[in-house]
């Protein structure tokens, strides 16, 4: 089979630019998932769980001749044991920023690869410290729309930086693509490709 780009089953324009920003070739095939969180299921778990159920669903939909890695992946913020989904308008949008000002909470990526017989998997766990935010900031930030299809209210590479004061962590899996853990799915496989003619010509 062959393994010369890889399937990304996501639509997220974070991670196919994190995909491009290191040279793997990619071809985005989003997989439309239920993300229901069962009472009880840690978000760790949870994650992995979606990032594994999405790779499986594209494999599972190629047809033969176009058997590729496939990469899936899940981004959860996790407050306490809460996990905080994407806002669905302004007013839940500001409480969740709310809930997070002057505090830590927990930004969990899971990345699962699936190919062949082989199905492996990765977890980023990165610590963010908000600083104290205002209401007034935080309906500013709403307006500009960002926050809407990102978890837990705001995208840490765009205007949401601004309220991030520490990192503990990735900043891509933050973002929501681990590139270090990404990377070490795909070694084996010879991508990203560029990679791998460096290392021999050392």
């Amino acid at each position: 089979m062959r393994k010369d780009f890889v399937y990304l089953a996501s639509a997220s324009p974070r991670r196919r630019a994190l995909l491009e920003q290191v040279g793997i070739d990619y071809r985005a095939r989003p997989a439309h998932i239920g993300e229901h969180r069962p009472d009880g299921e840690a978000p760790e778990a949870y994650v992995l769980r979606l990032a594994v159920e999405k790779a499986e669903k594209i494999w599972r939909a190629l047809a033969s001749g176009e058997e590729r890695p496939v990469l899936g992946a899940d981004t959860a913020v996790v407050l306490g044991e809460q996990v905080l989904g994407k806002p669905a308008d302004v007013v839940s949008a500001c409480a969740m920023l709310a809930a997070l000002s002057g505090r830590r909470h927990r930004v969990l990526t899971a990345v699962a690869l699936r190919f062949g017989d082989m199905l492996a998997t990765r977890l980023s766990a990165s610590e963010v410290a908000f600083r104290t935010l205002e209401a007034e900031e935080c309906r500013a930030y709403c307006a500009t729309g960002e926050p809407f299809d990102k978890a837990g209210g705001y995208a840490i590479q765009g205007r949401g930086a601004l309220f991030v004061e520490r990192l503990e962590g990735s900043y891509s899996g933050v973002m929501g693509l681990p590139l270090a853990e990404t990377a070490s799915l795909l070694a084996p496989l010879g991508l990203p490709g560029w990679l791998l003619k460096t290392a021999e010509q050392a």
